[in-house]
């Protein structure tokens, strides 16, 4: 029994008929779904939990352990304790802030199934529930140009697509986009990207990337390293309205 989602729909007042017709589906498919490892379709997920107020990473957070690598699990967890975020991407735009093609397109040249390539797409965008929830975490993210201009080859529309969600993202209260100008030149974040999590104990933890794997850094001494490259990082950033007209310039010039 999903009893996290049996309790959402008594307290939202909503009944299986109703959500079902919230939904688009069946009454029968939303009974369904309160049994033990029935998980919806992204899309039903998304609109359930928006319909609950709730999570969909509460609601279903089997989605998580299945179809998250194993290494990143453990990260998956911090990230959704966390208070803060703060970002540095150095090619792409951030995970949370990835819409489902753009996702499916960075994962374009790895030797994955079809359907291991769902599998992180799906884990990808149920990881962004958490700038949704009532108190989201502060997330402060840095990108360099370069991501802003890399074309997926031959669909212009994913950019498009793509830029227009992120200076939509770049309206939430809790979030907050800053873009590093290829005026710069070289800087600190040449080499690579890296996430700080701060906890709501105060703990900090990191996630640095890696052409394998990602690494988990929980070493005080090395998250202060990561603390210097971050101020170093965001010192060469433009500020949040700069950033925010560079990327609907972006918007403009893949169109």
């Amino acid at each position: 029994m999903n009893s996290v989602l049996r309790a959402a729909l008594a307290e939202a007042g909503e009944t299986a008929e109703s959500l079902a017709e919230r939904v688009g589906v069946d009454p029968k498919t939303v009974a369904r779904w309160v049994t033990p490892g029935r998980i919806p379709h992204a899309r039903h997920r998304f609109a359930a939990a928006e319909a609950l107020g709730q999570d969909v990473a509460d609601l279903w957070p089997d989605v998580l352990v299945y179809r998250t690598p194993t290494w990143l699990r453990e990260w998956v967890e911090w990230e959704r304790e966390a208070t803060a975020l703060r970002w540095f991407e150095l090619a792409w735009v951030p995970g949370l802030l990835q819409t489902e093609a753009y996702a499916r397109a960075t994962l374009a040249g790895e030797l994955l199934t079809d359907v291991e390539t769902d599998q992180r797409v799906a884990s990808r965008l149920s990881r962004q529930a958490i700038l949704r929830r009532e108190r989201p975490p502060l997330l402060v993210a840095v990108i360099d140009e370069a991501a802003l201009r890399r074309p997926v080859i031959n669909n212009r529309a994913i950019m498009t697509e793509q830029f227009s969600y992120l200076a939509e993202c770049a309206e939430l209260p809790s979030v907050q986009i800053h873009v590093v100008p290829t005026s710069v030149g070289m800087y600190p974040g040449l080499g690579g990207p890296f996430i700080v999590a701060e906890l709501p104990d105060g703990k900090r933890v990191a996630h640095v990337d890696g052409q394998v794997e990602a690494r988990i850094v929980e070493q005080t001494a090395e998250v202060v390293t990561l603390d210097h490259r971050w101020e170093r990082i965001r010192g060469e950033a433009l500020s949040r309205q700069q950033s925010l007209d560079l990327i609907k310039e972006a918007v403009s010039s893949w169109t």
